[in-house]
């Protein structure tokens, strides 16, 4: 059976692009467990670093912001910049908007996708084979996890919960590693919030790693921001509320800038929120970076060094990199080689048009595969708002 589109993915810029496509009268199949990455790759008790006003999923119908989900389930409210939102919570809202606006979600995964005559063929775990004429591309952090290359050098079958080395993504309950010496890389919210989890959840002893020499570093509390500088969903850095509001702009830009942006803002850093837990509760090791991992007697050890050319090996019971997620097309390995080497690259993701749309015609990429066209705000939920209603204009233009 053929139908005019399919969205591969139920987070919340798949659910948000299915809701404004349907909205416009196109029938849409939309393939995926909703908000599967909020519910098992990311640690239980997590708060949200977004305020409730930027972690709103955008639809097309009123109704159906994180408050009236509140006032519909008895929860929160979740109004205020200092209201903090359980992930748990998220999921349930996220889940909410599916029922409600995306009915008939089809729960299994797509295989692959492949180029057949004007359209699309995709091959569903069910043993169905479906067409379209559109494919939108949701699939947010789906294997898009990020190790440092040094680190990856020395696992050879990946990072693992279980095994010396993980990524934060394949974590949801920390308190598998309790009683062991665990070191965090990286120095975001991630990072950061995934250290005073795993101290809160019984790690014996757990230290962060992080390669700049000041780069541990917490938000202000909304009143005690510079009052002049303009709002922004992603924080209060002059530059955020530009790469924000004019992301369509931001396509514009040279290559270079665009990947020195996507790479440096926002810059690194802990919620407000989470100062007072993390402070004196983990130890820090600044400036150094990893110039070589090994696993010893089933042990990570890792060798750093600064810019001063001072080193030292840390030796732990499990290292996790809360590294984050870079774009890798070969990594979307669902997409048929055919249609993956017919896709132009730029900036380290897909080249899309202002309608979203890949240089292979029909094909479609939003979230983080679209941050390299328009933005950062694409990394972040708030970026539905600029996404979804472009998206769902150029597709119905096309084949409504």
């Amino acid at each position: 059976m053929s139908t005019p589109v399919a969205v591969i993915g139920a987070g919340p810029y798949g659910l948000s692009a299915a809701a404004h496509l349907r909205a416009r009268g196109l029938p849409v199949r939309v393939f995926g467990e909703p908000m599967v990455s909020w519910r098992t790759g990311m640690p239980a008790g997590m708060l949200l670093a977004s305020a409730p006003a930027a972690s709103g999923i955008a639809v097309p119908e009123p109704g159906h912001t994180l408050g009236d989900f509140c006032a519909a389930a008895g929860e929160g409210p979740y109004a205020s910049d200092r209201d903090l939102i359980p992930v748990e919570t998220y999921v349930r809202y996220g889940q909410w908007v599916q029922r409600r606006l995306v009915p008939g979600l089809e729960q299994v995964r797509v295989v692959s996708v492949d180029r057949r005559g004007d359209g699309f063929e995709l091959k569903l775990d069910s043993g169905e084979q479906a067409g379209a004429r559109a494919v939108v591309v949701a699939t947010g952090l789906t294997g898009l996890a990020q190790l440092p290359p040094e680190l990856g050098a020395a696992l050879p079958d990946g990072p693992s919960a279980t095994g010396p080395v993980s990524h934060s993504s394949q974590h949801h309950d920390l308190s598998a590693l309790a009683g062991r010496d665990v070191v965090v890389l990286g120095a975001g919210q991630s990072a950061l919030e995934s250290a005073v989890l795993l101290t809160e959840a019984g790690a014996a002893a757990v230290r962060v790693v992080a390669r700049g020499p000041a780069a541990v570093g917490f938000g202000a509390p909304p009143d005690g921001r510079p009052r002049r500088r303009p709002p922004s969903p992603l924080g209060p850095a002059r530059s955020l509320p530009v790469l924000t509001h004019h992301a369509g702009a931001f396509r514009r830009l040279p290559v270079f800038a665009r990947r020195y942006l996507g790479r440096r803002v926002p810059r690194p850093r802990g919620a407000w929120w989470l100062r007072e837990r993390f402070t004196d509760r983990v130890r820090v090791v600044q400036g150094r970076r990893i110039v070589r991992a090994t696993v010893r007697d089933g042990r990570p050890v890792l060798a750093l060094r600064g810019a001063d050319g001072q080193g030292g090996e840390v030796v732990a019971d499990h290292v996790l990199a809360a590294t984050g997620y870079r774009m890798d097309l070969a990594a979307l390995d669902f997409l048929g080689q055919g249609l993956r080497t017919g896709i132009v690259t730029r900036a380290g993701g897909p080249l899309l048009d202002a309608g979203f749309g890949s240089s292979v015609p029909g094909l479609y990429f939003t979230g983080l595969p679209a941050a390299a066209s328009f933005g950062p705000v694409l990394r972040f939920v708030c970026g539905t708002e600029f996404a979804s209603p472009r998206l769902a204009r150029a597709v119905v233009r096309a084949y409504g």
